[in-house]
């Protein structure tokens, strides 16, 4: 009995090419899907359809929690942990808590943009059904890749082929799990 192939794999020679097939695809209704390319490929998001990134409000959030625990720890710390009155000096000012809170914003920033780039993207990924494919290295250096995965609910082997056959993929080939 044949194993189920992880989905297809068609290989496009220019960035135009994969742009248009790209937006095929998009159009065919697939979600499960993903595009290889050697270089950036302006506008390939969205001829993809792939929605903006969540990890901006992630690093968004990580600052304002940096900031709000910078100042909230310094003022704990001169108002009521170890409160000093020295010559009219007040408590808490937040003129002398920002070097510490711009430093934490930075810190947690930091921390949250890792983070959810790691959670967002599923990272660490130590093996891919792609890597199988035994010309992949050209995606490094001068061809495309357009790959559909087979757990997409549209894939259907025969059509998905025609689909990518139609979309311009010079060699569209099966990939093993």
């Amino acid at each position: 009995m044949p194993a189920e192939p992880y989905g297809l794999i068609a290989t496009f020679e220019t960035a135009a090419d994969i742009y248009h097939a790209a937006e095929q695809v998009r159009d065919a209704g697939y979600k499960r899907w993903d595009c290889i390319t050697p270089c950036p490929v302006h506008g390939l998001d969205k001829a993809m359809g792939v929605k903006r990134s969540i990890v901006p409000r992630i690093s968004l959030a990580g600052g304002l929690t940096g900031f709000c625990t910078g100042m909230s720890m310094i003022w704990w710390m001169n108002s009521y942990d170890y409160p000093l009155t020295v010559g009219g000096k007040p408590l808490f000012s937040p003129m002398f808590a920002f070097p510490i809170s711009y430093e934490l914003t930075i810190l947690f920033t930091a921390f949250a943009t890792i983070g959810g780039m790691f959670i967002v993207n599923r990272l660490p990924m130590h093996y891919h059904a792609v890597l199988k494919y035994e010309h992949i290295r050209r995606g490094l250096d001068d061809r495309f890749f357009v790959v559909i995965e087979a757990r997409d609910p549209k894939f259907n082997l025969a059509a998905t082929r025609a689909l990518l056959e139609q979309a311009g993929g010079l060699a569209v080939t099966e990939l093993e799990a």
